[in-house]
């Protein structure tokens, strides 16, 4: 039972994960132990024998490392509305739908809970060690966040994005206050239903409490970018706003109105104030402090795919240090940054050993040609070496390959402090959009289908991401056995854009956070030239393998490729 929390406690908490770190391998042995117990009766664990033992080496030897494909048949069974114990004890009241894909679909996760919790106490734990760098007073947070819609599964539950659940968790308002985190936003407009409308109003929320922000934080760097860039935009609408204490006619949803027209009030001297920071700043350079003068930080995800937003970010946010957040998954969290004042580049997360019993496969068995994984426990992996994470949690999922890539950077006491690497698999990734190469396939052999009336066939195809288009985009490059016409390659771009079908992408396309995909027809032959290019590098016919993704990386391969373009084209799928 969620309890009502106490009054936030920064060195208690710092103690109490410096305990637990210390002992990070007997608590590791208590934590599988509760899980286990907890989730006896669960199916999936009586049909593997585990019998009711919840000791390390019986968990080991009767359940095997499994993907999400393992469970779908489990997750549909509970979505159907099956309140057997399957995967938990206790029928779970939620459904967390992930923005990765899974053979083109995304995948429904479990949400019980004991995640929020977890999740609770990875924000706590961050928060005091962010709390004793960079102390806050009794302000609020101006947050840019934005909840989905939850939809009912076949069976009744509710289902939305693991953060939606998070954010519509009855003790959420609740913890978020303890740890001095409140959003200066109404909840109207966090649960808005147009994320323009929504982000406009989070802009002009944190102008109404300035002097109250005492810090900006959204769930990733893109988004901060994204929100301070419409800024530029609107600021004049803003300032209009808040001197005739009238809301825009743009905003139409009737919900934020009303939210709204209950905290503006008209306040010219206000108005003038950011009309005159607007006017003098020079390329927008440190606009989060001359806007909130009492700010301390800006917090976000901020490494792997959100790295490129580093440099815009930075300008906004001026002589204000950047703090990157923690280390998680759909799946559940895993680590927390407790060291704030690292930037996001060096940025390292220490496990809790007592949210999830964690393993670790070791990536180089793969560079050895080991097929078989051989998992290592928390505290036995080794500093410098970079593992596959596999995760037990609360929720139900029994060493549940998470499919990322980390790097283990040293300890904090006993338990390792992790630095993400990337998505293994993963390829194509703007900001929260993540595409494998199975779903490029989908996508191309989706395409593929309006050439067959033109009796045209895919010789090949490889993709990348244009950065240097504002916002960056797609592009997939076509190589085909003949031509065809303009208006069937027209809609095959459409098509391709549109098979791509993870909520991360979908949704940033929508909001054109990322651009019309562009397809790009190649010359007959250029994959050719491609093979040609690597057996010049000592590569074997034998072993070769066309890439499917060209990085900007890849300058000489790059060249290769758009020197043989005939013809281009983008998307109006979402026009």
């Amino acid at each position: 039972m969620l309890e009502k929390m106490e009054k936030f406690d920064t060195m208690k908490v710092i103690n109490e994960f410096e305990e637990l770190t210390k002992n990070a391998e007997q608590v590791q042995r208590d934590t599988l132990r509760r899980i286990l117990e907890e989730n006896a009766e669960a199916e999936y664990l009586q049909e593997l024998g585990v019998n009711g033992r919840t000791d390390v080496e019986t968990f080991k030897q009767c359940v095997p490392l499994v993907t999400h494909k393992d469970l779908e048949h489990y997750m549909e069974r509970i979505m159907d509305g099956d309140n057997s114990p399957i995967l938990t004890g206790k029928p779970l009241p939620n459904i967390s739908l992930s923005s990765g894909t899974t053979q083109g679909k995304p995948k429904f996760l479990p949400f019980n809970d004991e995640l929020f919790e977890n999740t609770m106490q990875i924000y706590q734990t961050s928060f005091a060690y962010r709390n004793r760098e960079f102390p806050i007073g009794n302000g609020k947070g101006l947050l840019f966040i934005y909840s989905s819609k939850h939809f009912k599964t076949k069976g009744g539950l509710s289902a939305g994005t693991a953060t939606t659940n998070v954010f519509r968790h009855p003790q959420y308002r609740t913890s978020m206050k303890a740890i001095q985190s409140q959003s200066c936003s109404p909840d109207e407009v966090i649960f808005g239903s147009d994320f323009h409308q929504s982000l406009y109003c989070h802009l002009l929320c944190g102008l109404l409490h300035f002097e109250e922000v005492q810090f900006v934080s959204s769930t990733f760097a893109h988004s901060l970018v994204q929100a301070f860039q419409t800024f530029e935009l609107v600021w004049e609408d803003l300032c209009s706003d808040i001197r005739d204490g009238v809301l825009t006619e743009s905003i139409t949803d009737p919900n934020i109105r009303a939210a709204m027209a209950r905290i503006l009030k008209p306040n010219p001297q206000l108005a003038d104030t950011i009309h005159g920071i607007c006017s003098r700043l020079s390329k927008w350079y440190g606009l989060i402090p001359e806007l909130f003068p009492n700010a301390k930080y800006v917090y976000g995800i901020m490494t792997g795919s959100m790295e490129p937003y580093l440099k815009q970010l930075r300008r906004y946010a001026g002589w204000l240090p950047l703090v990157c957040a923690d280390y998680g998954a759909s799946e559940g969290w895993i680590a927390a940054n407790v060291n704030p004042r690292s930037p996001p580049e060096s940025a390292t997360f220490a496990v809790l050993p007592n949210i999830g019993y964690f393993e670790f496969i070791p990536l180089s068995d793969e560079i050895n040609g080991r097929f078989e994984p051989k998992p290592v426990g928390l505290t036995e992996v080794k500093i410098g070496e970079e593992y596959e994470i596999i995760v037990t949690t609360f929720a139900g999922l029994y060493r549940y390959r998470l499919g990322d890539r980390v790097k283990i950077m040293g300890f904090h006491n006993n338990t390792p402090e992790l630095k993400f690497v990337c998505r293994q698999n993963l390829m194509l990734s703007i900001n929260i959009d993540k595409n494998t190469e199975k779903d490029l396939q989908l996508a191309v052999e989706e395409a593929s289908k309006l050439l067959v009336s033109e009796k045209v066939d895919v010789i090949d195809f490889t993709s990348h991401i244009e950065k240097c288009s504002d916002p960056a985009h797609y592009v997939i490059f076509l190589e085909l056995s003949g031509d065809t016409d303009e208006n069937v390659l027209k809609e095959c771009c459409n098509s391709l854009d549109r098979a791509f079908v993870d909520p991360g992408y979908m949704g940033s396309r929508k909001i054109r956070t990322i651009g019309p995909l562009e397809l790009r027809v190649l010359r007959k032959g250029t994959f050719h030239k491609i093979l040609l290019h690597y057996l010049s590098m000592g590569a074997a016919v034998s072993q070769f393998k066309t890439p499917r993704f060209v990085g900007s990386n890849n300058k000489a391969l790059l060249q290769i490729i758009c020197s043989n373009v005939v013809k281009s084209y983008f998307s109006t799928a979402f026009e």
